[in-house]
């Protein structure tokens, strides 16, 4: 058997393994899960501005970002955000909470490995390429707008 005959034979048994998955469902939910998040996101931060008037709207920001981090990784943790994203989709990936459950799967898998060597130091193996990627996109993109 030649190298594109093995190809096509593991394509074909690959795709008829694959679950198959409606894209106009996929779409709905994930647009309707996603926009509720962000609905979320405002809700929690107009109550911020309302119990304290004295904050910045960048003080605002960061305390909203904290409190839907922090209930992103209890839902993680109690296994209820793999459902919320089983049936959401890209809807839970978008915003804050898909970071938030990566790093917090993470750092749950590796649990056992002690809190130094496990926790502490595998929770950004999914987002270190992340943040690493942000940091150099940024300086490129900084660099050429300084040259244009």
């Amino acid at each position: 058997m030649n190298k594109e005959e093995r190809n096509k034979r593991y394509l074909a048994y690959v795709s008829a393994k694959s679950p198959k998955t409606e894209v106009w469902p996929s779409l709905f939910f994930a647009f309707i899960i996603g926009g509720l998040i962000c609905c979320f996101g405002q809700a929690v931060s107009d109550t911020l501005a309302n119990w304290f008037p004295y904050m910045t709207e960048t003080e605002l920001g960061a305390w909203t970002l904290v409190v839907i981090i922090f209930i992103t990784c209890i839902l993680t943790g109690v296994g209820l955000f793999d459902d919320i994203a089983r049936f959401a989709g890209a809807g839970t990936i978008v915003p804050i909470t898909g970071f938030a459950n990566s790093i917090c799967s993470s750092a749950m898998e590796f649990r056992r490995e002690g809190i130094i060597f496990g926790m502490c130091a595998k929770m950004f193996t999914v987002a270190g390429p992340v943040i690493v990627f942000g940091i150099i996109s940024s300086i490129i993109i900084g660099v050429v707008y300084l040259f244009l």
